[in-house]
């Protein structure tokens, strides 16, 4: 009997470590902009370079979207569909203001990243590339788990009540089996 209540209470820590492991690790994700932490995404997105001149043209890429295609829209460029992967250019409207920053949404199945474009005079050599959101790496399979239907990785309430029940009606179903066993002297 002392059996069964210690692995009762260890099934019951083993679910209350797991049920908050998952909120606690949404803050880690990669695709947040440093030090903001917004703009988390679930695939990775980039501008190369990040400073062009106006007329110049830029490369886009997006990996780790489910969907076959990211749109990628800006006040600056026409908007561009990257296709399973692919990276895709976009040249820079002629009258872009020199100086001002622009910002660039890529948009994955209604999941918006943003980051942004500086337009520079013309005269200096871009900097070297520096990617926003470090590519992810590719998906080996199916991913496990509530199905996406939640729009994100975090657990909501519905599923921490649903797993709360579950767990009591895991504990009571051993009180009674555990009461049964005790009055038929062990046999099933």
């Amino acid at each position: 009997m002392r059996a069964i209540r210690t692995a009762s209470a260890a099934l019951l820590a083993t679910a209350a470590v797991a049920l908050s492991a998952p909120a606690a690790l949404a803050g880690d994700d990669p695709g947040a902009d440093p030090g903001t932490g917004r703009n988390i995404t679930s695939f990775g997105f980039s501008v190369t370079p990040r400073t062009v001149a106006p007329g110049g043209t830029v490369t886009l890429t997006s990996d780790g979207c489910e969907v076959s295609s990211v749109t990628v829209t800006s006040g600056i460029f026409d908007t561009v569909t990257l296709t399973e992967g692919r990276p895709g250019t976009a040249t820079v409207d002629i009258d872009a203001k020199a100086g001002a920053e622009y910002e660039i949404a890529f948009d994955c199945k209604g999941e918006r990243g943003t980051t942004t474009l500086t337009v520079d005079h013309g005269t200096a050599p871009p900097p070297a590339p520096v990617t926003p959101h470090p590519p992810r790496p590719p998906h080996k399979g199916v991913k496990a788990g509530f199905g996406g239907s939640t729009g994100s990785d975090a657990l909501g309430t519905a599923e921490l009540a649903a797993g709360g029940v579950l767990i009591a009606a895991a504990a009571g179903t051993a009180v009674v089996l555990t009461r049964r066993r005790g009055r038929t002297g062990g046999r099933p």
